[in-house]
């Protein structure tokens, strides 16, 4: 099975205090410390999973960014991909989930892929690139999954999680786009072993001239979707907290949701 997984490098919320630019237009970025969108390196790993399971084919793992972005694909793939492939042009910068769904389109209808995996959200939250690089492409698609089975080469069995906690299950045709939620798996630890081993791998990195991208599609400039500021939100007052042995507790919560309405 040809699986292809797409990555983000992103700020590690881990590592830093991420903190906003005073006039609102981005976050602080000097001195951030990066690493893979966590929502990506749950894909990656079912990604391995599925190949190592069915015996044959190869996982490979690509990322629109700057040549930094190259670090988190040889990441990946000391992990345990086969191949990764960046995607890398000044006109691509600012683009909105409907342009990095147009730049990967374009160098997926290059290859031949049966699964294609993202992240369920990156850094930005918005969870769109999954959902469009699917209508774009025609093929089935599924967000939150967090559950996968191989049925045989054309089809999956998938689980999602829903509203209240709930579980739903589907079978889908291949090929298809899944945004893998977290905890589907354990992702494995990457050793300093595998980081050398794809140190020299050739990574190949495609312009937007070698994807036949045209101008109007992609970057800032023609983003339907533009952030137009960040902000810390305000904190609100105080929980209050009750005291008292249970009986006591109850009765106080009850009390206090009658006077503010909550029960009649």
């Amino acid at each position: 099975m040809e699986i292809l997984v797409c990555v983000k490098r992103v700020p590690d919320t881990a590592e830093n205090e991420i903190e906003v630019k005073s006039d609102g237009t981005d976050i602080e970025r000097d001195d951030l410390v990066y690493s893979v969108n966590e929502w990506d390196n749950y894909a990656v790993e079912e990604a391995i999973q599925i190949r190592d399971n069915v015996g044959s084919g190869s996982v490979t793992v690509i990322s629109v960014g700057d040549e930094e972005s190259e670090e988190i694909l040889r990441r990946e793939m000391a992990m345990g991909a086969d191949n990764g492939i960046l995607l890398s042009d000044d006109a691509f910068e600012g683009s909105d989930g409907k342009g990095l769904a147009t730049i990967l389109k374009a160098e997926i209808e290059k290859g031949k892929y049966d699964l294609i995996l993202t992240g369920a959200q990156a850094d930005d939250g918005a969870a769109q690139v999954g959902g469009m690089l699917a209508a774009m492409l025609d093929i089935p698609y599924a967000s939150l999954v967090n559950y996968l089975e191989v049925i045989d080469d054309k089809k999956l069995k998938v689980g999602r999680e829903i509203e209240g906690g709930n579980q739903e299950m589907n079978e889908i045709d291949l090929p298809c786009v899944l945004s893998i939620q977290t905890g589907i798996n354990e992702p494995r630890y990457v050793g300093i072993r595998g980081i050398r081993k794809v140190a020299s791998v050739e990574i190949p990195v495609h312009a937007a001239s070698d994807l036949g991208i045209a101008a109007d599609a992609i970057g800032q400039a023609n983003a339907k979707v533009k952030r137009v500021d960040y902000f810390v939100p305000d904190l609100g007052e105080g929980a209050e907290m009750l005291e008292g042995d249970t009986e006591e507790i109850v009765n106080k919560l009850i009390e206090l949701l009658k006077a503010k309405g909550g029960l009649k």
